[in-house]
């Protein structure tokens, strides 16, 4: 029992590190940019209005349907936008009309993920130094490049793995925390008539007297929820419960604290409305708090590279993105993984931002569109998981998603007032990831047919071998095939060339499916074709780490006996050439040639011994 309470302490400080990061710095920028932005003319009334709007935001998005809805839709423990797509297209998938306009909205999604993922670090990082121009004004010119600095040293720690400086990321949040507590209930002490604004009166009131000003200022209000999504992202990694306690009991006391506190310093000092985090704070302790503030939002970046990352890998399993080259930077936990090409793409892209936007209150402009995008998207495939898959009542999903639809699409819309200030920025982004996905996944399409066309049915072939078979050698040889049945073009070109054929051939197709995991049991599927030769289908999930010598441990007891030592590997390299009037407009199949070509190589993806790998190369026309 006392291991059990060990165990969830530790799973929830953990949750309190990773998943909390992003929505536990919004503190530093959201209710300034609410005030900041001039809109809510400054009285009392409305400063208990934007607080009761602020604590009714936090409640109603995150506590009730993250915490409470959305965790529940869990897909075999794993949790996520990718997660999610895939629970809602096994739902429908006897609807495939339906199917494929979820697949592309799910996609769409996870692409402006990348979006969010070039603002998040940008603003949480810069909000934090700019604390120093509270300080001094004098600091203002180094802002910036002291910015700069911060991210490229996050970027370039990443390829050591977070396994080091991650055990320091929950106690770090839980200091800050407890400093927003402090803050917060130092300023509540002097004013604390603003506790009333606890009441939904005071946003409702609010909502009804200026509805116009309600609908604009719901883009900045949003902010305060940035990083909800992380709740239902990292639920395979910590577990529901410690999500929801660390919610619960320190996260959102600790949020609702310092919204009132900034909102107490506010009646009593309006002048504070330039900063109101910062200025809540004596001058004694800025200079610590802006050094506590620029940890925190290295953390809540930290959180979001390593989901980038996760991400990334999960795409590509699921086959909309070429193979990117994985680093595996822990011995003990498969999904610490790092990716440069995907490392430094979010570096350069979070560096244009800063110096595109230059200030906290700027890039508050282009944040939004993409978070709430992304949370609209969640609640339309959370109604299919619970209507389909589930299975509940219509009129009880449509109610209990309907409410959530309306509250996203409100937030969605006021963000689209954003969207000529900067709000295209992610939205560019993940416009152009994308293009990129969909062109691959078209690519991949057009490149297996053309494959289908000009193969030979294996069976046959292999029949037609053993009429007058070649010469066998000791061995066994695993060909690679992306269509089951179909020679590989690998087994012609060895024929052709070497004239000779293994002892054993194993005829190999790793499939990737739409479910996270896949367990050890299922991983192998095997079918004997005679003359020695066997055909292997290899099963695997999205979040599975593909080892394929592993994997293939599995057919020893099917009458092969597999010895790594003498096993070879002969892959096929094709080169696509792309054709005028094919299946795609020629500069897009131009753009799958060379994805293709520099998509990392499938032995270095599949763990393949490099001693023991063959490729042979062929042109293929699309």
């Amino acid at each position: 029992m006392s291991a059990s309470k060990s165990s969830l302490t530790a799973l929830t400080l953990g949750a309190i590190g990773v998943v909390y990061g992003d929505i536990g710095t919004s503190v530093l920028y959201a209710v300034k940019e609410v005030f900041g932005s001039g809109h809510v003319p400054f009285t009392p009334d409305n400063v208990y209005g934007i607080m009761s709007i602020f604590f009714w935001t936090l409640t109603t998005i995150v506590s009730v349907k993250y915490v409470t809805l959305v965790l529940r839709a869990d897909n075999n423990g794993e949790g996520g936008l990718v997660a999610m797509l895939a629970l809602a297209l096994q739902s429908v998938k006897d609807r495939p009309g339906l199917r494929k306009l979820l697949l592309i909205v799910g996609i769409f999604g996870t692409c402006l993920f990348y979006g969010d993922g070039v603002i998040t670090p940008a603003i949480s990082v810069l909000s934090a130094v700019e604390g120093l121009e509270v300080i001094s004004p004098n600091f203002t010119k180094a802002v910036i490049p002291l910015t700069l600095v911060i991210l490229f040293l996050l970027f370039f720690v990443q390829k050591r793995g977070t396994t080091g400086i991650g055990k320091f990321f929950g106690p770090i949040m839980v200091v800050w925390l407890i400093t927003l507590s402090v803050l917060g209930v130092s300023q509540i002490a002097t004013q604390p008539e603003i506790l009333w604004a606890l009441s939904p009166h005071y946003a409702l009131m609010f909502i009804w007297e200026q509805p116009g000003t309600t609908f604009i200022i719901l883009g900045a209000v949003v902010l305060c929820v940035t990083g909800g999504e992380a709740l239902y992202a990292d639920m395979g990694h910590f577990g529901k419960k410690p999500i929801r306690l660390a919610w619960f009991s320190t996260v959102m006391p600790a949020l609702t604290l310092n919204y009132f506190g900034q909102g107490a310093l506010l009646l009593k000092n309006p002048e504070a409305v330039k900063n109101p985090f910062f200025m809540m704070a004596p001058d004694w302790a800025l200079l610590p708090l802006v050094g506590l503030a620029t940890l925190a939002t290295v953390i809540a970046s930290q959180a979001l590279i390593t989901g980038a990352f996760s991400v990334t890998k999960q795409v590509i399993q699921l086959g909309y993105l070429p193979r990117l080259q994985v680093q595996h930077t822990s011995v003990k936990e498969t999904g610490q993984i790092y990716m440069p090409f995907v490392n430094w793409g979010l570096f350069v892209a979070i560096v244009l931002a800063v110096v595109l936007f230059k200030s906290s209150s700027n890039l508050a402009a282009a944040y939004g569109i993409a978070v709430c995008t992304d949370m609209l998207i969640t609640t339309v495939l959370t109604f299919f998981v619970i209507r389909y898959a589930w299975k509940l009542p219509l009129a009880l999903c449509v109610g209990a998603t309907g409410f959530f639809f309306v509250v996203d699409l409100a937030f969605w819309s006021s963000n689209l007032l954003k969207l000529f200030d900067g709000g295209w920025f992610p939205l560019a982004i993940g416009g152009v990831i994308f293009l990129l996905m969909m062109t691959w996944n078209d690519g991949r399409r057009l490149l297996n047919i053309s494959r289908s066309a000009d193969a030979f049915k294996l069976t046959d072939f292999l029949e037609a071998v053993f009429v007058a078979p070649p010469a066998r050698v000791e061995g066994t040889a695993v060909f690679l095939t992306a269509e089951i049945g179909n020679v590989p073009n690998a087994l012609l070109h060895n024929l052709k060339h070497n004239k000779v054929l293994h002892r054993q051939n194993l005829f190999v197709t790793v499939r990737n499916h739409e479910v996270p995991w896949i367990r050890l049991d299922k991983r192998i599927e095997i079918e004997a074709l005679k003359h020695d030769c066997w055909q292997v289908i290899v099963n695997y999930g999205f979040k599975n780490d593909p080892d394929l010598p592993k994997a293939l441990m599995q057919i020893k007891g099917h009458g092969a006996d597999l010895d790594p030592m003498m096993t070879s590997y002969f892959l096929s390299r094709d080169i696509v050439i792309p054709t005028i009037g094919g299946g795609m407009a020629t500069w897009r199949e131009k753009l799958f040639a060379q994805m293709h070509l520099n998509a990392s190589a499938a032995a270095e993806f599949l763990k393949l011994p490099n001693n023991s790998v063959v490729e042979l190369g062929s042109k293929i026309e699309i």
